[in-house]
This record gives structure tokens, C-alpha cells and sequence, in this order.
């Protein structure tokens, strides 16, 4: 008992005289049974000393003071430490029981007039105290008493703020969200409801604010919107967390007005937005492209403006592409958004002048100069390829004829049979029978080579009756084409040397009609026949070259020129893709044709006599031997310096055969000058000419 009252002191006299009773009978009764005393007088302070405390007694001596009915948990074990230092209210006395028991995991919560005391894990499902407010009010009650709230938001989504005020809640109270009318359900202490009370309040704004027109005095509305678009929105897709629309920036573009119309999520944004434009609605720097401003013209020196401009497009359309597909996710619509306006702007940023082979770019400065340097490299002296071949056509051709033909009659003048014996070989005038007919209409006609022949008279006609026939013939031909030409470095070119001949496609005729009238007609279709040579030249990095060659070699067949079906055309077609280094000769491919024909006419068995056969046959033998070769040499001029050099030497190579042609000085034939190409000096060597000329200073 001493102990008791050493551990429990209570200043005011009069409240300890009513005290001791109820916690003799406590403590009789093992704590089981709560003092029934008649409190003390509302407005008299008390002051606490508890150490070391059971918590059931304490709270028995705090239902005591205050009045009011309290049951203890039997859960509830454990000691406590309640001291105040001074005199205090009993409702503060209170207050500070509880926060005691919130240290130990313990609280208590009015149900029906009766307070508990239990553990804080249970304290949700018998707290009976529910507010409610509207717009994140705080609530009011106890400080560290556990009620339940109810928060209707008026702006916020309310799944928004749950992970926001999770953290905030202690893990044995709850949150939860009522979705239906967008509000919250949290139990928690008093106090700490007061704080979220004042944090959702903050924060249940309204979305958007009043839509602002901003007026531009320098910059292009158009050209601003989707730059600013592109900063703002970058950042508010990852502040709005689940990516509500509400939470856009919208800015567009006002066109008649030059003008900007802005709606934001917050004051904030909307300050952010304005500071922004009044830092790019700036005048233009004076820069060296004077008054045309953004607009820049680029002459070009080599490179096609219309092939150019079409290649910085795609160029920067896919740099474009690129942008979009890097950029993070949670900046998704509006940068996607952003980069597509850019890139339909890209589209109308580079325009091409054919008339002066110049481009026209609409951009800032800085990217203007990133174009220009791409140009740069795109607009160099391309390097050229001068291709020379050689076409070498070789033909021999040899013929030998050998033949002995006789003819004779049998029999007299009057007789009525008259026999014929002979012998006759080849055809036309080379046969002794066409030879002797043709002698008797007095057209003769004799053939080829050495003719030996005898004729006798019979009946006063002479006529041909014996005739030999030698002949040898050789025939050769030289043909050589060297077609060149000079051609940019991927680039093809064509040259054709030739005719162009007719060819008979089609004919109508009406004969046989019954009508006067005649009206024929003939298609015919021209084809170049003669030489033609297709290059297209590809130089490397190392200098090999790789070319794609079409070569063909026609004619037409001479003993064809006239048939009525149309020409026969020889042709001759090489096709290929070679690699060649340069100044090298290749061989492109050739023919080697030998062909032999030989033809014997005998009469049987007497032409196979040796020596004395020779008189019953006739003999030709011919051969045709044919080289053709195809050579390419690919030489790679590179600068302007190169190709001077290059074209005066196959100027001088031509004036020399020129000067070799002219005709022998004559006083009879006074035409002695034949037309020379005239001296011309090297481009190279006027420089230096220039600079070896003295100065002359007026």
C-alpha cells in the first residue's frame, strides 16, 4: 500500500481523500473491478505521477478523475510512466493518458458513452466516432483519439491521392476510396487527420485555369507553339503521375492575330508558360543574312538543288523519327505531339530553285549551319571517269577452185539419134553447159579465175566442148573502233556509232479488189545498227573503279540490204560488271572464230583414178578466220587541273593527224591546205605566264 501511494501522488488533498477508497477496493478486488467514486470538481487541475504504472490501474484512476466510463482490454499488459510537471486540466490529463498509451501501441475509443481501452491494430473496426467534411476540411477532435473520416473532393481524383497519402498513415489505420463519389474513407488519430485534412486541401484544386490570350510582338505564334509544347509537356506527363488529361497544357497557335491561347493546369504553369514566351518573343539579331532573316539562299556549284533537296529532307525527317522513338515514355503525347508538328515543318524547310540550281532553307540559325555543313560535303567536285576501248576485229579468207568439165555429141549430121558425153559441175556461168548457151545467144558470160577451154564446130556451129577452171582467192580485214568518253563518277553515259536503218514491221495492200482505188502502206521501224558502248562508272575509295558495261557490235549483212523480208543485221553483245584499278586495262571478252567449208564434184569411180581422176571432178575449199577483242582502260580525273591536262593532250594527239594529212604543196592543184584544229595554250599555264609578265604601275 505504501508503494501504491509513493508511485501515485495526487497534489490536491480533497481528490486524494476520495481516491484512496477506490483504490483500496481496486486492489482488493485484483483490478478487476472499477472505482465508483464521485470525481472531483471539473475546473481543478491535477497533477499526474504514475511510474512504472499498471496500465489497467492507471486508466481505473483516470475514469476515476475525469468521470467517465472506462473498460480495460484484458489484451492490454504492460506498465506505464505518466508525470506532468505541474498542475494540469483534466481533459489535458487526459489527452496526455492517451498519447502515453499511442507510445505503447495502445488507444482508446468511445463507443456508446463507454471508452475502451485495446490494442491500436482493433481500434478501427470499434472507433464510433465518423466526420465528415468536404474539400479536404480538417476534422475536430481529440488530439490523439482514433476516429474515422469521410473527405469529398471536389476537383482531385481521389486514386490519385492514395499513394500521395499512404505513407502519412500509420500501417495500423487504413485509407480507402470510394470511387463512386470520388471521396476518401480514413481512420487515423485526430491529429494526424487534421494534417491530411490540410494537405488534400492544398491539393484538390481545380484542373485547369481560365484560358489566357498572349499576344506576340517578334515571334511567329506558329513557330513558338510547338517549341514551348515540347519543354511544358515533357514535364507535366511525369508530374500528373497517372497521366490524366486534365493536366495538359494546351497552347495553340492563333494565326490572324499572331497570337498565343493558353490554358494551363495551375497558376504555376501559367507563369511558367508566360516566362518562357517573353524570353523567346525576342526581336531578330542583326545577323549577316541582313533582312531576309531565317530564310537562307545556298547557291550550288556541282550538286543537283532538286536531288539535294530531296535528300536533306528525308534526311532530317528521319532525324525527326529518331527523336520520337528515344524520347521517354512518361513524356509520350505531347512530345510525340511536338516532334510531328517539327517534322511537317522539316518538310516545307528545304525548297530547291532549278532555274539557279540554288536551295532555299527556312531555319533558325544554328540549324541552318548543320545543313550548311552537310551541304558542304554533298555539293564537292565529283571526280569524272574517261573511258577509252578498243574494238579489234581481225578476218582472213581463203578460197581455192579446181574443176575440168567436157562435153561432146555422138553420132553424124541427119541422124536421128545423136548421143551426148560429159561431164558438168557447179552452177551459173561456172557450169560449161549455162557457159555454152549463154556463147550461142551471143551474151557470154565467163566465170572467175583462169578459164582454159576448147570448142570444135559442129554443123558450122562451134560449140564449147571442153573447159578446165582454176581459181584462188584470199580476202583479210582489219577493223578497229575506239570509241571513248567521258563521264561523271556514277553517273552512265551512252555513245552509238552508226546508222539508223529501216526495218519493215508491217504492209497492206488491196490487190485484187474491184475498187480503182490503190492505197498501200508499209510500218517500218528504225534501229540504230552499228556500235554502241553504255558505262556506268562507280569509283571506290582505294580508286578502283567498278564500271557496268553493255557493248554491242552490229551491221547488216550486205547480200541482205535488199530482200524484200528486210535486212539480216550481224550482232555482236557483251554485257558485264567488272572492277578495274585505275589506268588498267581489261579485257572485256572476245570471238575466235575458224571456220572451213569444202566441196568436191566427181564422177564416180574415174574421179578416184589418182592424177588422170583430176579430169572427171571439181574441187572448192574455203576457210574464214576470225579474232574480235574487246579491251577497256578506265582513267580517273579527279580535279579540274587533271582534266585540262588530260583534254590537251588528246587535242595535240588530233591536231598532229591533222598536220600529217595535209595534201603535197602542188602549183597545179592549187588547194593545198587542208583544215588544222588551231593552238591552243593549257589553262594551266596562264597563271604562270601572268606572273612572269613584268608589272607595269601607271
Amino acid at each position: 500500500m505504501r508503494t501504491l501511494f509513493r508511485q501515485t501522488r495526487l497534489v490536491n488533498h480533497g481528490v486524494l481523500q476520495r481516491l484512496v477508497p477506490a483504490v483500496v477496493s481496486a486492489l482488493l478486488l485484483g483490478g478487476q473491478v472499477m472505482a465508483q467514486t464521485t470525481p472531483a470538481g471539473r475546473n481543478e487541475p491535477i497533477t499526474l505521477n504514475f511510474v512504472n504504472a499498471d496500465i489497467e490501474a492507471v486508466a481505473r484512476t483516470m475514469a476515476t478523475v475525469t468521470g467517465l466510463g472506462v473498460v480495460v482490454d484484458p489484451r492490454v499488459k504492460g506498465t506505464i510512466n505518466l508525470v506532468t510537471e505541474k498542475p494540469v486540466s483534466r481533459a489535458a490529463a487526459m489527452n496526455q493518458f492517451l498519447a502515453t498509451l499511442r507510445l505503447q501501441g495502445y488507444t482508446m475509443v468511445e463507443t456508446g458513452g463507454i471508452y475502451k481501452v485495446l490494442p491500436e491494430a482493433d481500434a478501427k473496426l470499434q472507433s464510433a466516432s465518423v466526420g465528415v467534411s468536404t474539400g479536404g476540411a480538417p476534422v475536430r477532435a481529440a488530439s490523439n483519439q482514433i476516429v474515422t473520416q469521410i473527405i469529398k473532393l471536389n476537383h482531385e481524383n481521389a486514386n490519385n491521392l492514395v499513394p500521395i497519402l499512404r505513407p502519412l498513415i500509420s500501417p495500423n489505420n487504413t485509407i480507402n476510396v470510394n470511387a463512386s463519389n470520388n471521396s476518401l474513407i480514413i481512420t487515423d488519430y485526430a491529429d494526424n487527420l487534421q494534417r491530411l485534412g490540410r494537405i488534400i486541401a492544398a491539393m484538390d484544386v481545380a484542373p485547369g485555369t481560365d484560358v489566357e490570350i498572349i499576344p506576340l510582338r517578334h515571334a511567329i505564334a506558329s513557330d513558338l507553339a510547338p517549341l514551348i509544347l515540347r519543354l511544358i509537356d515533357s514535364g507535366s506527363a511525369a508530374a500528373a503521375g497517372q497521366g490524366d488529361a486534365s493536366y495538359k497544357t494546351t497552347l495553340v497557335a492563333e494565326p490572324r492575330g499572331n497570337s498565343l491561347i493558353l490554358r494551363a493546369a495551375n497558376p504555376a504553369r501559367v507563369n511558367l508558360v508566360k516566362s518562357l514566351i517573353d524570353k523567346l518573343d525576342q526581336p531578330a539579331s542583326q545577323s549577316a543574312n541582313g533582312a531576309a532573316g531565317n530564310i537562307y539562299v545556298v547557291y550550288l556549284k556541282n550538286a543537283d538543288a532538286t536531288k539535294l533537296a530531296a535528300t536533306l529532307r528525308a534526311a532530317m525527317a528521319g532525324e525527326t523519327r529518331a527523336a520520337v522513338a528515344t524520347a521517354p515514355a512518361v513524356a509520350g503525347a505531347a512530345v510525340a505531339a511536338a516532334a510531328m508538328a517539327s517534322q511537317t515543318t522539316t518538310g516545307g524547310q528545304i525548297q530547291a530553285d532549278a532555274s539557279t540550281n540554288s536551295l532555299i532553307i527556312t531555319a533558325a540559325e544554328p540549324q541552318y549551319r548543320q545543313l550548311r555543313a552537310v551541304i558542304d560535303k554533298l555539293d564537292s567536285r565529283r571526280a569524272q571517269v574517261f573511258v577509252e576501248s578498243l574494238i579489234a576485229e581481225v578476218s582472213a579468207d581463203r578460197a581455192a577452185e579446181f574443176g575440168i568439165q567436157w562435153q561432146g555429141a555422138l553420132g553424124n549430121a541427119g541422124s536421128r539419134n545423136i548421143g551426148l558425153l560429159g561431164t558438168n559441175f557447179g552452177t551459173s556461168i561456172g557450169n560449161i553447159i549455162n557457159l555454152s548457151t549463154s556463147a550461142a545467144s551471143g551474151t557470154p558470160s565467163v566465170a572467175r579465175g583462169a578459164n582454159f577451154g576448147v570448142a570444135h564446130q559442129t554443123n558450122g556451129v562451134y560449140v564449147l566442148g571442153f573447159l578446165a577452171r582454176f581459181l584462188e582467192e584470199t580476202g583479210s580485214g582489219n577493223v578497229l573502233s575506239t570509241p571513248n568518253l567521258l563521264t561523271l563518277d556514277n553517273e552512265e553515259a551512252k555513245i552509238v556509232i552508226g546508222q539508223n536503218v529501216p526495218f519493215v514491221t508491217g504492209q497492206f495492200t488491196n490487190t485484187g479488189s474491184s475498187s480503182n482505188t490503190v492505197n498501200p502502206f508499209q510500218t517500218i521501224e528504225r534501229k540504230d545498227v552499228g556500235l554502241t558502248l553504255k558505262v556506268k562508272p562507280q569509283i571506290s575509295e582505294n580508286g578502283t573503279v567498278k564500271m557496268s558495261i553493255y557493248q554491242e557490235i552490229s551491221s547488216v549483212q550486205a547480200s541482205t540490204a535488199n530482200a524484200s523480208n528486210g535486212p539480216t543485221t550481224n550482232k555482236r553483245t557483251i554485257e558485264s560488271n567488272v572492277l578495274v584499278e585505275d589506268g588498267a586495262i581489261v579485257v572485256l571478252g572476245g570471238l575466235l572464230q575458224d571456220e572451213y567449208t569444202g566441196n568436191q564434184e566427181k564422177v564416180p569411180g574415174l574421179g578416184d583414178v589418182p592424177l588422170f581422176g583430176n579430169l572427171f571432178k571439181s574441187e572448192t575449199r574455203t576457210r574464214k578466220k576470225t579474232n574480235l577483242m574487246v579491251f577497256l582502260r578506265p582513267v580517273v580525273v579527279r580535279d579540274a587541273a587533271s582534266l585540262e591536262e588530260f583534254s590537251m593532250d588528246r587535242y595535240d594527239l588530233m591536231r598532229a593527224g591533222q598536220k600529217a594529212a595535209q595534201p603535197v604543196s602542188s602549183v597545179l592543184v592549187p588547194v593545198n591546205e587542208g583544215p588544222i584544229m588551231p593552238a591552243k595554250t593549257p589553262r594551266a599555264a596562264a597563271p604562270a605566264a601572268a606572273a612572269s609578265a613584268p608589272t607595269v604601275t601607271p
